[in-house]
């Protein structure tokens, strides 16, 4: 029975894991011992350090620490944390894997092959321990081995545990045991679902259902087609769909239906709803009116807000500050330097892999546009050193990631709005910053050139070129390096 103690590394009271040579051990102190590898500096082997060596305190390996415990598999020989029968945690993957996805003979499944040997080789077993212990996982597995739950997108549409599921298909995809699929596109069908079955209205229930599948996911699987659609595409949709519900129910309490509506009722609609109301439910109402669902009704139209930049002397220290604190976290360094640099949005961000990062003697260039953009020095020594170290590569999800900022789901990306929200804790505000760069590339650059490097509309560039008050608004793209051809002279009188 564990006893509070004094841990002697951190000096807290609390309950004890093991008691060392120098003395009762925590379990957070136990765990960040054990996950410590290296050369032991007392005889120079290649071993597990968890001892310290009383002098100095360097970590060093369990026999020059004459450690009374062994921390060896009892199957494998490899030193580490231990499990049940004194398992590390590898060998403890193997087994709880082996048992969740058995067919019934003692094997295996032959169909879910793919899966044990893409979580059983990860680089770091015991985040894949960790997993199948969480809530509804083993139940998954299990249904996915005893055929009660069939190997389809169909049958994870129906499951009703959203997130385990979610993050259990897209490691079937990533092995590829169901066909792959965006997985916006996935969560957004998974809510339509069941949002659809808690309408009470056969009628609206009808329309809603054409709406979502010959408007809403046609629009998001062309999105998908020419790069990953981010989660706030997928939200867009799903308020779309919401908006259009809701209109059907303020219709269906005034006692109308949607092909009895007219402008009057419209603009009635009008009056007690937001902007955002509005604008989510303008596509609707365009698709109703081409598909003769209602007469044609029209929305006023509405300018987008825009912030106030920040200040040329603030975005320069901010800057400075990414570019020289090391306290900060080394990906969010990165991410919001971009942001100040090149005024990219975060959603733009995360669709970055590291084709987009071009190295050619030397010289290391950034691809948002046509041509690639150069990357100034103190920004590429910065860049290359996180490209070297970056983050959530060690799970079964993404071992071999080619983005730039890889997440934790299988195939994906880091979240635009997690990764946002990290730039912003920095004091970095992003809608600000982007701002304050794209203004300062408008002053030093034609629009046109600026919209082509950085990936922005040509329109847009130009519209805040104007209100910058540049002067290059009719420049004319192409080879200005050639000098004019010289103008025939005149003749005279005398010639």
């Amino acid at each position: 029975m564990s006893v509070k103690r004094t841990c002697a590394r951190c000096r807290r009271f609390s309950y004890s894991a093991g008691w060392w040579p120098d003395g009762p051990v925590c379990r957070t102190c136990v765990d960040r011992g054990l996950r410590l590898r290296g050369t032991c500096p007392g005889c120079g082997q290649d071993r597990l350090l968890p001892g310290l060596r009383p002098d100095d305190h360097e970590p060093i390996c369990t026999t020059c620490a004459e450690f009374k415990p062994s921390y060896r598999c009892s199957r494998c020989g490899q030193e580490g944390k231990l499990h049940s029968r004194r398992l590390c945690s590898r060998c403890a993957l193997h087994d709880r894997l082996s048992e969740l996805l058995d067919d019934g003979t003692g094997q295996v499944h032959p169909r879910l092959l793919p899966l044990f040997l893409s979580l059983t080789s990860m680089e770091n077993p015991l985040t894949g321990l960790t997993w199948l212990y969480e809530k509804y996982n083993p139940d998954m597995l299990r249904g996915l081995a005893d055929g009660t739950i069939d190997l389809t997108h169909e049958a994870f549409h129906q499951l009703p545990h959203g997130r385990a599921a979610s993050h259990l298909r897209e490691l079937l995809m990533a092995c590829g045991l169901l066909p792959e699929v965006d997985k916006q596109i996935c969560l957004l069908e998974r809510w339509l679902v069941h949002h659809l079955d808690v309408m009470k209205r056969p009628t609206h229930r009808k329309i809603i259902h054409r709406f979502a599948t010959w408007e809403i996911l046609p629009r998001l699987r062309r999105i998908a087609q020419n790069k990953t659609a981010l989660p706030s595409s997928r939200s867009y949709a799903g308020q779309q769909i919401i908006y259009a519900t809701r209109f059907l129910a303020w219709l269906a309490e005034r006692r109308l239906t949607l092909d009895r509506c007219r402008q009057g009722h419209l603009d009635a609609w009008i009056v007690e709803h937001t902007i955002d109301e509005r604008n989510g439910l303008r596509t609707f109402l365009d698709w109703a009116a081409r598909n003769k669902l209602a007469r044609p009704l029209e929305l006023p139209r509405t300018e987008p807000r825009r912030g106030t930049p920040l200040a040329a002397r603030e975005r320069l220290a901010l800057l400075g500050r990414m570019l020289t604190d090391e306290s900060c976290p080394l990906r969010t360094r990165v991410a919001a330097t971009l942001v100040l640099l090149y005024a990219q949005p975060v959603s733009r961000l995360v669709q970055l892999d590291l084709d987009d990062i071009i190295t050619d003697d030397g010289q290391v260039a950034i691809r948002f546009g046509d041509p690639p953009t150069p990357v100034p020095e103190p920004f590429a020594i910065l860049l290359q050193d996180y490209i070297a170290h970056r983050t959530n590569m060690r799970t079964a999800t993404n071992p071999g990631s080619q983005w730039l900022f890889p997440g934790r789901r299988a195939g994906q990306p880091l979240r635009p709005e997690w990764l946002a929200k990290q730039i912003t804790q920095m004091g970095v505000p992003t809608t600000a910053a982007r701002g304050a760069a794209l203004r300062q590339h408008l002053q030093d650059s034609p629009a046109p050139i600026v919209a082509d490097a950085l990936g922005f509309h040509p329109v847009t560039a130009a519209k805040l070129a104007a209100e910058t008050g540049t002067t290059y608004s009719r420049y004319a793209p192409g080879d200005h390096t050639r000098s004019p051809r010289p103008l025939p002279q005149r003749r005279t009188d005398d010639s």
